[in-house]
């Protein structure tokens, strides 16, 4: 009789562990690694290719700008992936990944309007980059240039998080992108860029 609160205790903690286990989303694969499948643009993916498992972004000569978007609306998930880049000129990568309606994005690189890296923050048209969602400590996150750093971005609800190889690094609460929509890897216009993704997964929130 003495054992059984200590079983019903252990049981209880077994049972919490399998829940928090449970509640992990189930991230699938929406890149598929070999080609473009699930993904579109409007000049038929020009600037984009697959190489060895890696979505590559690259611009042309005109430095054209252009997206990829999923075929698929998402409006609450959680989307991880692997990115790197390496500055060919002083102005710098700039890319990001659009979402929900009107358009809300995570930067990734240096700000055009700024014109400083604003990795891991959240970009809100004007008045541009909100304090409240900035990564400013994002530089002590990223691995150094060229090498792969793990992003992960939640939409839930009215809020919109990133982590950046694990650590949260920005987190913006706003109520005026409320709208399911496709989701938009970025090549800017006007920079001479080249911009490389794998491992992209996501997972849909109830």
């Amino acid at each position: 009789m003495k054992l059984r609160p200590a079983l019903l205790g252990f049981g209880l903690v077994l049972a919490s562990v399998a829940f928090a286990a449970d509640a992990k989303p189930n991230l699938k694969p929406i890149f598929n690694g070999k080609d473009l499948t699930g993904w579109k643009d409007a000049v038929g993916n020009k600037f984009w290719r697959v190489e060895n498992g890696i979505l590559i972004c690259q611009n042309d000569e005109k430095m054209t700008g252009n997206y990829l978007e999923t075929e698929k609306e998402y409006r609450d998930f959680v989307m991880e992936f692997d990115v790197r880049w390496k500055t060919e000129t002083p102005r710098g990568v700039d890319t990001g990944i659009d979402i929900r309606k009107p358009r809300i994005q995570l930067q990734l690189g240096v700000s055009g309007s700024l014109k400083v890296d604003m990795t891991g923050s959240f970009y809100v048209g004007r008045p541009g980059y909100p304090e409240a969602g900035q990564a400013k400590d994002a530089k002590k996150l990223m691995k150094p240039e060229g090498e792969w750093n793990t992003f992960r971005l939640q939409a839930k609800g009215d809020t919109f998080t990133c982590w950046i190889n694990g650590k949260k690094a920005s987190e913006y609460t706003d109520p005026k992108f409320p709208g399911a929509a496709t989701i938009g890897l970025q090549l800017h216009g006007n920079v001479k860029m080249k911009a490389e993704y794998r491992n992209i997964r996501l997972a849909e929130l109830n």
